[in-house]
């Protein structure tokens, strides 16, 4: 399967891309938090990584529950592309 490549720029439908590759590892969750606290209900930040970010998804839900929806668009090794949309 070709990767697919989403994580370049703003889609008319309020998708703002997040690459965490380009972020130091000590900064990555606090950026991450920060940016999806900025995003209004019905707007998405897609996220793209080299790997399976499953420490920050715990993270994700406890302190958003369901206030943050997760879709992963792409799930391959070396390749994960997740859609994190606020509800509310």
């Amino acid at each position: 399967m070709q990767p697919i490549h989403v994580c370049n720029h703003t889609t008319p439908e309020a998708i703002y891309p997040f690459d965490a590759r380009g972020v130091a590892k000590r900064f990555r969750h606090a950026a991450i938090f920060g940016a999806l606290d900025s995003l209004h209900p019905g707007e998405t930040m897609r996220f793209c990584n080299d790997h399976d970010p499953l420490p920050l998804l715990a993270q994700l839900q406890a302190r958003y529950g369901e206030g943050i929806t997760i879709e992963y668009l792409q799930r391959e090794p070396g390749a994960i592309v997740i859609d994190f949309t606020r509800v509310g």
